[in-house]
């Protein structure tokens, strides 16, 4: 069996997903190729996606969803198997994670099958907690203010070992390795 693992990584933390599921399956005794969704660059990745038996396509939180160029990527796996696996900036309960999944499943055409996926937190970088302290600054004493810097603190150790170690053992047992 051959497997490609694609993803796009805007702060690194999907990349080391991908590079966790990479060592995963390299040790699992399989074929893995692999490579980064970039702006423009669909044909590349649909063009490694090709030979493989299966496909793993790594994606960030953009609002809710994928980036426009995963979800390009996504519509053209048609009579592939597919597991998705992603980061996001806020933690927060597996059912969030789930709504981000399944709004990402909906990027696949017809014809590909969904084999499963799995998220973990992300650190975001500073100028995100300085525009949250700059917006609790003119709403002092804001609750979903406040929470949104907490999450970040929080965030900044993510992805750890047991969030990688987590979505490799989701993404073998949904291949069958």
């Amino acid at each position: 069996m051959s497997y490609a693992i694609l993803y796009n990584s805007a702060s690194g933390n999907t990349r080391s997903v991908a590079d966790a599921l990479e060592r995963a399956l390299a040790q699992a005794g399989v074929e893995v190729v692999w490579g980064e969704i970039r702006s423009g660059g669909m044909e590349d990745a649909l063009a490694l996606a090709a030979p493989a038996d299966a496909v793993l396509v790594g994606f960030w939180c953009d609002k809710g969803s994928c980036t426009p160029e995963v979800a390009d990527v996504l519509a053209g796996l048609a009579g592939k198997r597919v597991f998705l696996f992603g980061t996001a900036g806020f933690g927060g309960a597996p059912e969030y994670f789930e709504q981000i999944l399944g709004r990402v499943r909906e990027h696949l055409p017809e014809g590909a099958e969904y084999l499963g996926g799995a998220m973990c937190q992300g650190k975001m970088g500073d100028a995100v907690r300085a525009r949250y302290e700059a917006m609790l600054a003119k709403q002092p004493g804001d609750a979903r203010i406040q929470a949104m810097i907490e999450n970040f603190d929080a965030a900044r150790s993510h992805p750890d070992a047991d969030d990688l170690a987590r979505i490799a053992t989701a993404a073998k047992q949904a291949l069958g390795l």
